[in-house]
């Protein structure tokens, strides 16, 4: 793998092509963009679609026109995740040849018949069935990273100090699914590393997940990215705002109102009489007055 030259700060928005934009994804794109912008820096965008299951067709054209409608600009091409399957296979054969995956020959039936403790994504810790080999007569399913006893310990810009022990709280976690998917941790890594990526700006949903990026990062022997994690907006019914709990699509006509919700949100003081300006007045302020320090370092939801 071979990552292009860096400026001093590269940050990214990388949407999952499942549906359009919500009022939760455009917190995340406004921090990011808004920091990035801050450093003087690079802001990429990456459509996240590796996991064909829960790609929804045209939501990522979708996507990438209401990012446009809000005023959004990004650094470069587009990259599709959907492109770039031999990455993904180069890094899980380096893994196998360095001895840190295997070969994993479980079902999920058969993984929820032997384990009972809960795993921090929410499903159950991998029991290590298979890291010893396949038994006679099985034959790999998926491919697994085999993870160390340690601590995995990060600084989080926002939330601090954190830490998560991989073995017991996650186990030898997928790299390559059963239906030949490649792994969103898998994916992520890859391409961060590919696209010079120096600071993620994401949200809090994907805090537990940080810590299997960073020991894949460790590795692949890859640069670890400086990490924050943003609050998250939250429904009526304290629900996490997402397109599988229905939350409404950003719409063009209300860009304006929008974006200034959204930077009321993260802590930023933007006058409300802003709602009724043009889309590249609200950025304005916006550019002169971010203040990342200003967000809450609240990792639980909030209301929107």
């Amino acid at each position: 793998m071979s990552a292009p030259a860096l400026s001093a700060y590269r940050g990214r928005f990388a949407p999952t092509p499942s549906g359009p934009l919500h009022f939760g994804s455009l917190i995340a794109a406004t921090a990011s963009y808004l920091d990035a912008r801050a450093h003087a820096g690079s802001w990429l965008v990456r459509m996240e679609d590796v996991d064909t299951t829960r790609n929804v067709a045209g939501a990522g054209e979708h996507i990438l026109s209401t990012l446009d409608a809000f005023g959004f600009e990004w650094t470069g091409e587009v990259l599709w995740q959907s492109t770039r399957h031999e990455a993904y296979a180069q890094a899980l054969e380096q893994l196998k040849n360095a001895g840190l995956a295997y070969g994993c020959a479980c079902s999920r039936k058969e993984i929820a018949d032997s384990s009972a403790n809960p795993a921090l994504d929410g499903g159950l810790v991998y029991p290590g069935t298979c890291r010893s080999g396949l038994a006679a007569g099985r034959s790999a399913r998926a491919w697994r990273l085999r993870v160390g006893a340690g601590e995995t310990v990060f600084e989080d810009r926002l939330q601090g100090t954190l830490s998560q022990h991989l073995e017991r709280e996650c186990g030898d976690f997928v790299l390559l699914r059963a239906d030949g998917c490649f792994a969103y941790q898998l994916a992520v890594t890859v391409d961060d590393f590919f696209q010079g990526i120096s600071h993620v700006v994401r949200g809090a949903d994907l805090l537990a997940s940080t810590p299997r990026q960073i020991y894949l990062q460790r590795c692949l022997g890859v640069p670890v990215p400086s990490y924050a994690h943003l609050p998250l907006a939250c429904n009526a019914g304290g629900e996490k705002l997402s397109k599988q709990n229905l939350a409404p699509p950003l719409e063009a006509a209300d860009a304006a109102a929008s974006l200034v919700a959204a930077l009321r949100f993260l802590g930023q003081p933007a006058p409300l009489d802003l709602s009724r300006a043009p889309i590249a007045e609200v950025w304005v302020w916006a550019f002169e007055n971010w203040n990342f320090a200003a967000i809450a370092a609240r990792p639980a939801t909030a209301s929107a």
